[in-house]
């Protein structure tokens, strides 16, 4: 391991960052990029002589490292925000072990949400726009909403919702088109986060039961989606089934034994998945080898996780 990044302090500040969960960020943008129309060279390419161009590559690096920096900053200042609480829950997290300064995060966090803004203005206004309200609904859920059973929820669902059009900012029009792309993942967090209420102290039947349904409303919405003229069904369906194997089964075992570490099992599997979900979106709009290029994210995702906490 690089010296650098052996060094506790740094180790700590890329703990606060949850580099799987920004993994998970990059399969927005993907998603998004496909739904633009941008991608669909990958589903010409086995046939025609057509190759990406650095006119659609260059804004998708650029919306990929803003992600990177609205996720990473958001992400940290959910570690500022609740430094109190974790001293008493989690007190090995970076900052109530000492091993990350509060200041030092809030400085970081503001940085990396700064240059995420910025990289997105390197696309379009538009992309620079959607990139502040992200970072405002994060900072406005880490600070305040994150506590409230109903807008809280909304309110992540709404970072990740936006996060999906930042990718579909790629080209600017489609997004008046594809609006509504931002609904699933909004139910999709919505239901995670309702669901990871429980995650210290156990959670209510009755929660979990709403969790159910908000993925079976993402899930129906997903083949819904087939009625689109340039929606592939026949290439989601794969996808459709391995989400529903990876979010159902742990989600259904946290409803019937509500426990802390059957939430917290829940909850990763279903942060994780968030690639797969973005998988199927992917597929539908461009192709099945694009789609499998995302899910590629998954595996990438899932070993970081087991070095850097998900929740």
């Amino acid at each position: 391991m690089n010296a650098a990044l052996s060094s506790p302090r740094i180790w700590a500040y890329l703990q606060l960052m949850r580099p799987a969960n920004i993994v998970t960020a990059w399969a927005d943008i993907l998603a998004g990029f496909a739904a633009s129309g941008c991608a669909v060279f990958i589903s010409l390419s086995p046939y025609l002589p057509i190759s990406p161009s650095s006119s659609n590559l260059t804004p998708l690096a650029w919306l990929l490292l803003a992600t990177t920096g609205l996720y990473g900053g958001g992400i940290i200042f959910n570690d500022v925000f609740d430094a109190d609480i974790d001293a008493v829950e989690r007190p090995e997290r970076p900052i109530p072990s000492g091993r990350a300064s509060r200041m030092g995060a809030a400085i970081l966090g503001s940085l990396l949400l700064s240059a995420g803004i910025l990289a997105a203005s390197q696309v379009s206004l538009l992309s620079a726009t959607l990139a502040f309200g992200i970072a405002a609904a994060a900072i406005l859920y880490d600070a305040y909403s994150k506590h409230h059973p109903i807008f809280g929820p909304i309110n992540m669902g709404v970072c990740r919702g936006g996060n999906l059009l930042l990718g579909v900012s790629a080209v600017s029009p489609m997004v008046s088109n594809y609006w509504f792309l931002a609904l699933i993942p909004v139910v999709y967090i919505a239901a995670i986060t309702t669901l990871s209420r429980g995650e210290v102290h156990g959670g209510k039947s009755s929660t979990g039961i709403l969790t159910l349904i908000l993925i079976a409303t993402v899930i129906s919405g997903l083949l819904s989606l087939g009625l689109l003229k340039n929606y592939h069904l026949l290439a989601v369906l794969p996808f459709v089934v391995l989400l529903a194997v990876r979010v159902l089964l742990p989600f259904i075992k946290a409803v019937s034994e509500p426990t802390p570490e059957n939430i917290r099992t829940a909850v990763r599997a279903g942060v994780l998945s968030l690639i797969v979900l973005d998988a199927t979106v992917a597929a539908g709009f461009a192709s099945l080898p694009y789609g499998l290029l995302v899910l590629i994210l998954l595996p990438i995702s899932m070993a970081l996780s087991q070095i850097f906490a998900v929740t």
